[in-house]
C-alpha cells in the first residue's frame, strides 16, 4: 500500500537531506525502499548491522550511489557532524535519505548544525485519509481495535495483531529506550506506560504519576519525555489567548499505536481522533513550512474542547470527539463562538449530519477521510 507521503519526498530528495522520521515499525524502512527503486543505483545502509556500521564509519558505499539510504543514524556517536561532512563533499547526483525512530527536536541538541541542509517528513500510522480509496477506508473499528501500524491493521487474524503488539512493546523497552538514553529504572519506566495506557483523554499530572511509581515527580518527566522522543506517545497541551486567561495547564498524553490504548470505547475513540489530528497538522507543518500545531482547550471552571488546531498562532479549527453523543457539547459551542472559528462534533456512528450554528455535527469516518496527510 502506497504511502501519500512519498512523492512529497522523492521531490524534496532532490534539494536536501531528507529525514524520514517516526514511530519504529511505522513503515520508514519500507517506504525508503521503496523510494530506492526510482534510483538506478541506491544503497541502503542500517546502523544497527553491523556489516553496515563498518561501511558507514569508512564512508565505504560507491561514489557511483545516486540515492543514500541511512537507518537508525542518529545511534551513531557525533552523528550531526558526519552527515555534514558526506553531505557537503558527496559527489554530484547524489541524494541522501535518513531514516530513524527519534524526534530530531531531541537529536537536534548539541553537536554541529545541519541547518539549511535538510527537510523533514514525519511517517504517521495509517489514517482514514491515508486509507482513503482502499478497502479498509470506512473500517473504523477495525483502526479502533488494532491501531494504525501496517502489520496489525492488515494482519489477517487479530491473534496476529495482539502478538506483533506484545513485541513492539518489548523491543521498544528493551531496545529502543536503552539505545536512546541509560535508564536506572527499567521497571518505573513499564509502569508508566502501563498506567499512561489507562489514562488517554484525561489530564496527566507528573505529581500523581511520581506517587503512584514511587519515583520523584522529575524522573516521571524525564521518563515521559524518553517516550515522546521515541514516538510512543505525544502531547496535546491548552491553548490560550485572552478569551481564557485561567488555564489549567496539566497536557494530555495519546499513543500513536492506539491499540496500546486501555480504556472505554470513548477513550479509544478520542485517542484515534487525537491521532488523525496531529498527523494532520505535521503533515501540513513538513509541506508548507508553516507553524501547525495540536492544542485542547481547559479552563479551571470545567470548560472543555477536546482538540483545537491551530495554523500560525491561531486556531482554524475546533474539534469534540464523541462516541454517540449527538447533542453539541456546550464548550464547543461556545467557545466556537467566541473564537469565531468552526466547531465540529465527531461522532462515531451518525445516522444524520447537521449543522448547528457554528458547529457542525458530523460522521467521524467521513470527516476525517478529508483530512490532508
Amino acid at each position: 500500500m502506497e504511502r501519500r507521503q512519498r512523492t512529497a519526498i522523492a521531490r524534496d530528495i532532490d534539494k536536501k537531506i531528507v529525514f524520514l522520521v517516526g514511530p519504529r515499525q511505522v513503515g520508514k524502512t519500507w517506504l525508503a525502499r521503496d523510494l530506492g527503486r526510482d534510483f538506478q543505483r541506491p544503497a541502503y545502509l542500517n546502523w544497527d548491522s553491523l556489516t553496515d556500521r563498518r561501511v558507514i564509519r569508512r564512508e565505504g558505499w560507491l561514489p557511483s550511489t545516486d540515492l543514500l539510504i541511512l537507518d537508525e543514524l542518529h545511534k551513531m556517536k557525533g552523528w550531526k557532524g558526519f552527515l555534514k561532512g558526506v553531505f557537503d563533499t558527496r559527489p554530484a547526483g547524489t541524494r541522501i535519505l535518513v531514516t530513524g525512530s527519534a524526534r530530531l527536536d531531541f537529536l537536534r541538541q548539541g553537536g554541529p548544525s545541519l541547518a539549511g541542509r535538510f527537510f523533514t517528513h514525519r511517517l504517521m500510522p495509517f489514517s482514514p485519509a491515508e486509507l482513503a480509496g482502499s478497502p479498509l477506508a470506512d473500517d473504523l473499528d477495525r483502526l479502533l481495535e488494532r491501531g494504525g501500524f501496517p502489520e496489525p491493521l492488515l494482519a489477517d487474524r487479530q491473534e496476529d495483531a495482539d502478538r506483533w503488539r506484545q513485541q513492539y512493546v518489548d523491543g521498544l523497552l528493551r531496545e529502543d529506550v536503552l539505545d536512546f538514553e541509560r535508564i536506572h529504572d527499567l521497571r518505573a519506566l513499564q509502569t508508566i506506560l502501563d498506567l499512561l495506557r489507562e489514562r488517554v483523554g484525561s489530564p496527566v499530572s507528573y505529581q500523581s504519576l511520581s506517587e503512584d511509581v514511587g519515583i520523584a515527580p522529575n524522573t516521571v518527566r524525564k521518563y515521559v519525555g524518553i517516550l515522546e522522543a521515541l514516538f510512543v506517545v505525544f502531547r496535546v497541551t491548552p491553548w490560550s489567548d485572552s478569551i481564557a486567561r485561567s488555564l489549567v495547564k496539566n497536557p494530555k498524553l495519546y499513543f500513536y499505536d492506539g491499540g496500546l490504548v486501555r480504556g472505554d470505547d470513548g477513550a479509544r475513540f478520542e485517542n484515534l481522533v487525537a491521532v488523525c489530528l496531529y498527523k494532520h497538522v505535521l503533515a501540513e507543518a513538513d509541506r508548507t513550512g508553516r507553524d501547525h500545531r495540536l492544542h485542547l482547550i481547559r479552563t479551571k471552571d470545567g470548560r472543555e474542547v477536546d482538540f483545537c488546531v491551530v495554523a500560525d498562532g491561531r486556531p482554524t479549527t475546533l474539534v469534540e470527539a464523541k462516541w454517540s453523543e449527538t447533542d453539541v457539547d456546550p464548550s464547543l459551542a461556545r467557545y466556537s463562538r467566541a473564537l469565531a472559528v468552526p466547531g465540529v462534533q465527531l461522532v462515531k456512528d451518525l445516522r444524520r449530519e447537521e449543522r448547528l450554528g457554528s458547529v457542525e455535527v458530523r460522521a467521524a469516518t467521513a470527516w476525517l477521510k478529508g483530512l490532508s496527510v
